[in-house]
């Protein structure tokens, strides 16, 4: 796998789980300054966002640090996320991970955050960290 840039996001993150059918909460389309997912199945409805954002009502899973690989990455570009997967996972830290059109996004345990930097740096990934 080529050297990447990975951006470590400031802030918490949650991930929530509402009922599949839920109304996707308006505030977290308004424009901001932090990633936003929300992905429906027929069995839920899924959102990854800031902590300060989390829409009430869900299952939430709070603690979550995002890193972002920096974009844009072409779609013909294969194993970002399989590379950065097989490195975390010899570190020992669990993911979560999504994809927009033009990047890739991992979550960590916010106190797996070092561990996770740690290991993309030792496998000669670029990681910055919040300024």
């Amino acid at each position: 796998m080529k050297r990447l840039a990975i951006d470590v996001q400031r802030g918490a993150y949650s991930v929530v789980r509402l009922p599949a059918d839920a109304p996707v909460p308006a505030e977290l389309l308004a424009p901001g300054p932090f990633l936003v997912s929300v992905t429906r199945t027929p069995h839920e409805l899924s959102v990854i966002c800031h902590a300060e954002r989390e829409p009430e009502g869900g299952t939430v899973e709070r603690g979550w640090r995002l890193l972002s690989v920096r974009g844009p990455l072409g779609f013909t570009l294969t194993g970002v996320i399989s590379a950065l997967a097989s490195e975390l996972a010899a570190a020992g830290v669990a993911l979560f991970s999504l994809s927009t059109f033009d990047t890739d996004h991992i979550l960590v345990r916010a106190d797996e955050l070092d561990r996770a930097v740690q290991a993309f740096r030792d496998s000669g990934h670029d990681v910055a960290l919040p300024g």
